[in-house]
């Protein structure tokens, strides 16, 4: 009876893995809201250095996007 209890503690902490990449994902893209406007709206070499200086965390985290994905599943 205990091994079915450990099966739905680790069934249900992985389903709460699932949304960190997203939740990742949604916050690096509300950081570079203001940026992303601006490089489509003057899409220039400027703009995207600017973006990838000022917000080299976001960058980072949407650039790893398919490897945290990998490893939630």
């Amino acid at each position: 009876m205990n091994d079915s209890v450990g099966d739905d503690r680790q069934g249900r902490s992985s389903r709460r893995v699932l949304w960190i990449p997203l939740l990742l994902a949604v916050l690096a893209l509300w950081d570079l809201r203001e940026e992303l406007q601006l490089l489509l709206d003057h899409p220039t070499i400027t703009a995207l250095i600017f973006l990838l200086r000022s917000h080299p965390l976001a960058v980072a985290v949407l650039a790893l996007q398919p490897s945290l994905w990998k490893r939630c599943r």
